[in-house]
């Protein structure tokens, strides 16, 4: 188990901190930045029926918390400054989405070139640890294939976050959720990275900050600036950080604290494909909308998904840990599950699949797609 300095462990309160603070003091600012330059989601009656009107691109906010941290207090290696360049090629990219629109291939292949400049930069998978355990080896070598396969891995997690952007505060919580489990899996694997957790920390500090003005009623959308960017500093950061150690359970690590989105995402791919569809058609066959088609309200569809998150995410904690942290996790995990179940099922007696089309459901959010 990898044990840091208290050096280390103070860039890492800081650069949450840090991030959380600026994330928090510059969301009203870029509120009104975004109303100003016309970055409003606009009410539609389908997929977007909020009430009224509401400003997108917050996760310009987001960024702004996140990059300053960083750049105080990680130490800007070659992969750090790609990612970070990449990064805000992202962003770019996303603000003006959220103000014109953007076509999703345009999109798509923006995303393919800041992979690649992570790629690049030395952001690549290599090696892997073997899940299947068909041979004695501890590790497979990817080889030829490793720069494709991390340019899927980049651009299918950018993607998969997006994709679950439909809710006030769901993708902006799974992300923060995502984050930190992560950031505690690299201190608990052998010769983990102190950089890499600072980089983890910085983002959960962005997005916890973001998230009181982005809950059920949001006063802002994230919008593709921030979706976008969450989807690929996690995609990134878990290349330079558990792609790299070979013990035998670190395959599914960065998936078990990506499992939400990711999941998601191939259901939806698969979805739109077998019905003759782009992958990138809008539809309404997304978890959270088959929570509320249920009859779960906005707050309880949101509240479930961040504990199936927390719960996946802790899996890959209990497999990094021993002793007394393993009891720890599993008490929380169950505490988790305990919690949503009051909160959801005794508060909504009357949960039920209503036969309704895909227009009619109630408080369906922001669909950033």
């Amino acid at each position: 188990m990898a044990i840091f300095n208290l050096d280390v462990w103070k860039d890492i309160i800081l650069a949450l901190a840090v991030a959380f603070v600026i994330s928090f003091a510059a969301t009203p600012v870029v509120r009104s930045f975004a109303t100003k330059v016309g970055a409003i989601d606009i009410p539609d009656n389908k997929r977007h029926i909020h009430k009224q009107p509401i400003p997108r691109m917050g996760g310009l906010a987001i960024f702004i918390g996140f990059l300053l941290s960083v750049l105080l207090f990680a130490n800007i290696t070659p992969q750090v400054r790609g990612i970070l360049l990449g990064a805000i090629l992202i962003v770019v990219v996303g603000a003006i989405d959220d103000v014109m629109n953007l076509n999703a291939w345009l999109k798509f292949c923006v995303q393919i070139v800041a992979a690649v400049i992570a790629v690049l930069s030395g952001v690549i998978i290599n090696v892997v640890s073997n899940p299947l355990l068909i041979t004695g080896e501890q590790a497979i070598t990817v080889g030829i294939l490793a720069v494709p396969v991390t340019i899927l891995w980049i651009v299918g997690v950018t993607n998969s976050v997006n994709l679950i952007d439909g809710l006030d505060g769901l993708a902006c919580g799974v992300s923060a959720i995502a984050s930190m489990s992560m950031l505690v899996v690299s201190m608990l694997v052998s010769n983990a990275n102190a950089n890499v957790a600072v980089i983890l920390a910085a983002l959960c500090g962005g997005c916890l900050g973001f998230i009181p003005y982005n809950l059920n009623p949001a006063k802002i959308f994230m919008g593709d600036t921030g979706a976008l960017l969450l989807g690929y500093i996690l995609a990134t950061a878990s290349v330079i950080g558990m792609f790299k150690f070979y013990a035998i359970v670190t395959f599914i690590l960065p998936v078990l604290a990506l499992a939400v989105p990711l999941s998601d995402t191939i259901f939806a791919f698969t979805r739109r494909i077998l019905h003759g569809q782009s992958p990138f058609h809008a539809d309404r066959g997304h978890f959270h909308h088959k929570l509320l088609d249920m009859g779960l309200s906005q707050k309880q569809a949101v509240a479930v998904l961040y504990a199936v998150s927390a719960i996946l995410g802790l899996t890959a904690v209990l497999l990094t840990s021993s002793g007394p942290v393993r009891i720890v996790v599993a008490v929380i995990a169950f505490a988790i599950a305990v919690c949503v179940w009051l909160f959801v099922f005794r508060n909504n007696k009357s949960i039920h699949i209503p036969h309704r089309d895909a227009g009619s459901a109630k408080e369906s959010e922001e669909e950033s797609e």
